[in-house]
């Protein structure tokens, strides 16, 4: 309904006074009871507990694991303890690189928390009824509602999930009583089915989703523009079946669409699909899913992409960057993705080339950074589908000037480190790929473990060929590896210019000097 009480404030963002914000999950969500989690300040005070969200991981023996959110704004004391019948023996916090270290009980763990941060804890190296621990920044939600011109209140009525459907409050608006160039919605704390599933949200909405939300449906924008959903909010599509094929957001044909600070839940597609779009920001965005085709962010055909400080836990691709494909068409240019945490229950972390315009002479997909990526698995035994960073063109693409840099890629179960190859995979190519050139990877630290497969560079033919790559202080289990064997990386056929040494004097997208501290790596004869 409109807001009688909406002023003119613009939306802000930090709450005063509020040092810990935490959101109790409203009926109909779905929540598990294997840990109570508690936070309080680290200087002391009473704790506050925090409800756990049931979340679906592993499509290939799907298991129940559990998910808590808050929010700080000074240092906090974490305890968790558990429901179950067993003791914890050991604990890790991962991503390890944040060097979190837990005080451990019994059955019971805390840990200090200096900042925000989306974290696993992981008892008795248990990674599939594990706890996810997402800490954001606190928000001013009740500044946020005084903005808003519409604000969606949940059904009142005990034991009942309200219908949402803001559609008709929007066209209701007055124009002339709108401040500023968008409408804004809030949406207070309740549980809420989306009507028909699917809300379709117009040109020129900010959505404000206050933690505490549920909202039981997926979201789609379509020829849309100036779009923001933002907030603390879920979107739970666990009661959605394979086969209705629905993702949690699709954002096809639009510009300027921002994703802040909300999760996702076993949605039965991707999570977040772009499509022939430009000009698309997805922040401390949270996913899981557990269903085959179930993707993180997937982008074709698409430019000017911004991805950062997100946690993806997906059941295949965790970030795909493809050309053309469906009704879509055109490469993909200019996406950057950093401080962000990969972790592939199926298929690969980074997944680039597959898809493109076949029919025709292929797309370039180009211009692409990951930087500042954990990587907490890689688990797949298909032969096709192999690598942590995997870039595999095929549909007469090319992909070109990609930079993977500062990773830290923990133990996996199964998989590569890395896999750049021009491929023609039938299942999903017409055609082979035509090119992968200028690839850089610098500071990528890897922790092996035993499900480790070599890593490959290789062209499918002379004339479809790998050019061009640089690997720049590669470390291995604290080790810089001087060469491609020290790299665990087989170079194969039609992979021309591979070089790899120690280079700390290497700048971000320049060449690397090709002097004594480089190795460079023989030119393979064609095939006969």
């Amino acid at each position: 309904m409109p807001n009688p009480d909406r002023s003119d404030l613009s939306f802000a963002y930090l709450e005063p006074f509020i040092m810990i914000k935490t959101y109790p999950a409203p009926f109909g969500a779905n929540l598990r009871d294997e840990f109570t989690v508690r936070v309080r300040p680290a200087s002391g005070g009473e704790w506050q507990q925090l409800d756990t969200y049931r979340v679906k991981v592993d499509m290939h023996d799907v298991r129940e694991a559990s998910m808590a959110y808050f929010d700080m704004d000074e240092p906090v004391e974490v305890e968790v303890t558990v429901n179950r019948f067993y003791y914890i023996y050991t604990a890790a916090i991962r991503p390890l690189s944040y060097r979190i270290e837990p005080v451990i009980e019994p059955r019971r763990l805390t840990f200090r928390l200096d900042k925000p941060a989306n974290l696993s804890i992981e008892l008795n190296k248990e990674r599939f009824h594990n706890l996810h621990l997402f800490a954001g920044p606190v928000e001013n939600e009740e500044a946020i509602r005084a903005a808003a011109d519409v604000v969606i209140e949940p059904d009142r009525v005990p034991g009942r999930i309200g219908t949402f459907d803001p559609n008709a409050a929007l066209e209701a608006l007055d124009p002339d009583k709108v401040s500023g160039p968008k409408r804004r919605i809030f949406v207070e704390a309740g549980c809420y089915g989306v009507a028909e599933t699917v809300w379709h949200i117009p040109s020129h909405v900010d959505v404000y989703l206050a933690g505490g939300v549920v909202l039981q449906g997926a979201l789609s924008i379509s020829r849309a523009q100036d779009v923001t959903i933002h907030g603390r909010g879920v979107l739970d599509m666990a009661f959605l079946a394979k086969q209705t094929g629905i993702g949690g957001i699709r954002i096809d044909g639009c510009r300027d669409v921002t994703i802040d600070g909300i999760t996702l839940i076993n949605p039965p597609h991707y999570s977040v699909c772009g499509g022939m779009s430009r000009r698309i920001t997805i922040r401390n965005l949270k996913t899981f899913s557990c269903e085959g085709w179930s993707d993180g962010i997937d982008m074709m055909s698409c430019s000017n992409v911004l991805v950062e400080g997100c946690f993806l836990r997906n059941s295949d691709d965790c970030v795909a960057l493809y050309g053309s494909r469906w009704n879509w068409r055109g490469g993909t240019s200019n996406v950057i993705v950093r401080n962000t945490t990969l972790w592939a229950d199926v298929a690969h972390p980074i997944n680039i080339g597959t898809h493109g315009d076949h029919e025709h002479d292929g797309d370039v997909i180009e211009n692409i950074l990951f930087d500042h990526i954990d990587v907490l698995e890689h688990h797949e035994f298909q032969p096709g589908y192999l690598g942590v960073m995997a870039i595999n063109p095929g549909d007469k693409n090319t992909v070109r000037r990609v930079t993977f840099r500062n990773f830290n890629i923990e133990p996996f179960e199964h998989g590569r480190v890395l896999d750049l190859e021009v491929k023609f995979n039938p299942t999903y190519n017409p055609a082979p790929g035509r090119l992968i050139s200028d690839i850089l990877l610098e500071n990528i630290n890897v922790t092996t473990g035993d499900g480790e497969e070599p890593s490959i560079i290789a062209g499918y033919d002379d004339i479809h060929p790998v050019e061009s790559v640089r690997i720049v202080n590669m470390v291995r289990d604290g080790r810089v590896c001087a060469t491609l064997e020290d790299a665990n990386i087989e170079l194969r056929d039609y992979a021309r210019g591979v070089r790899i040494g120690a280079g700390s004097d290497a700048e971000a997208g320049a060449d690397v000097p090709h002097g004594a501290a480089l190795a460079a790596a023989p030119v393979p004869k064609p095939r006969p």
